[in-house]
């Protein structure tokens, strides 16, 4: 991370580091912990709430958790205070669920819009040109701030590949004074970085391959 950082000529410490710990189990969690991670991301609900009980003890650690999967609207209740960032957003309507549930616990949830920049038909996201009206519907809200963007793209071949998607991730938030990008995987996640990534989630880099 530190060298991708370096190369794109930006404080290596700009870029957070979010250790993707779906499937993993709890001691390899704590181990991961225990190693420096301190944000953890999680994409199903059922099991985000289990590992926070069963690991409580990371908020005494400063430890962050980050709900980075499709987040179905019947389910924002069960994540919404739960996490320090909800990457994801994709609708108007899911925003303003998420806004209920805030202002019902006395929160400020912060959360990503996600973006689908490659328009693939089986990806969540909404279109880049869906973007102003998506945060015209978040900014009056008081339960909710968007901090920034996210995007998953296609699977590729090369990392190099994935650069260009990035890159309209990056000039979408310029456009939009938004300061976060939540962006690259184990695999490609320098050249996230080099096209302005604040936000990484590594998984298999961290932990290995997952079991099915």
């Amino acid at each position: 991370m530190g060298k991708a950082a370096e190369r794109a000529g930006r404080d290596p410490s700009s870029v957070t580091l979010v250790a993707v710990s779906k499937k993993i189990p709890p001691a390899a969690i704590r181990q991961a912990v225990e190693s420096g991670v301190r944000e953890l991301g999680e994409n199903y609900v059922q099991e985000l709430c289990e590992k926070q009980a069963a690991l409580a003890f990371l908020a005494d650690l400063g430890v962050s958790w980050h709900y980075i999967g499709r987040l179905q609207k019947n389910k924002a209740k069960d994540v919404v205070g739960r996490v320090a960032l909800l990457h994801g957003v994709d609708s108007s309507e899911l925003a303003r669920i998420v806004d209920k549930h805030a202002q019902a616990h006395g929160i400020l949830q912060d959360v990503l819009v996600q973006v689908n920049v490659a328009g693939e038909a089986t990806k969540a996201g909404i279109p880049p040109a869906d973007l102003p009206g998506l945060l015209e519907t978040v900014a009056p809200l008081s339960g909710i701030r968007c901090l920034g963007l996210t995007t998953i793209p296609p699977p590729a071949t090369f990392p190099e590949e994935n650069r260009r998607h990035f890159r309209v991730l990056a000039k979408l938030a310029a456009q939009h004074h938004l300061p976060h990008l939540s962006m690259g995987m184990s695999d490609d996640f320098e050249v996230a970085i080099e096209e302005g990534a604040t936000l990484v989630r590594i998984g298999t880099a961290i932990f290995g391959p997952r079991r099915s």
